[in-house]
């Protein structure tokens, strides 16, 4: 599975304005529905919040993946965000997130939403590649990087 062929330019958010858990949350579920119009961006907010009352997705190390499923959904989407100055997402070291990949995977895919995530985290263990993320300038140099990165894994 390639992250590119799941997010698009336009649902990157170079510079998240939020400074709070749900704030990037909603800001990343409108991202998500720029790609995917049929969204409807409260509900994909419902669901997110519901998941991470079930445990925190901040994975530690500056990263997050927040996720979900939604019926009617013909095809597993995905957003992603920056926050240079980082916001506490309760992660599991404590740390600040600074880096976010929202995935949204169909209800009955089971399989495709956990390849999707184990992907995410194997190209998210890459020190270097999160920093290239926190210093490329925009939404388009942002895919590139990701681009780049998936070409190898």
């Amino acid at each position: 599975m390639k992250i590119t062929n799941i997010l698009r330019v336009e649902s990157i958010i170079p510079e998240l304005k939020s400074q709070d858990k749900n704030g990037v949350i909603k800001e990343l579920a409108e991202a998500v529905v720029r790609s995917e119009p049929s969204l409807s961006s409260d509900r994909l907010y419902e669901v997110l919040l519901e998941r991470e009352k079930l445990g925190s997705t901040g994975i530690g190390s500056g990263v997050a993946i927040p996720h979900g499923k939604l019926p009617n959904l013909e095809r597993i989407v995905a957003a992603f965000g920056r926050s240079r100055p980082g916001i506490d997402f309760d992660s599991q070291d404590g740390e600040p997130a600074h880096l976010f990949f929202v995935l949204v995977a169909p209800e009955n895919t089971a399989g495709l939403h956990l390849k999707a995530l184990a992907k995410l985290s194997r190209l998210l263990k890459d020190a270097q590649f999160r920093h290239k993320l926190m210093e490329v300038p925009d939404a388009a140099s942002i895919f590139q990087a990701i681009e780049i990165e998936d070409d190898k894994a």
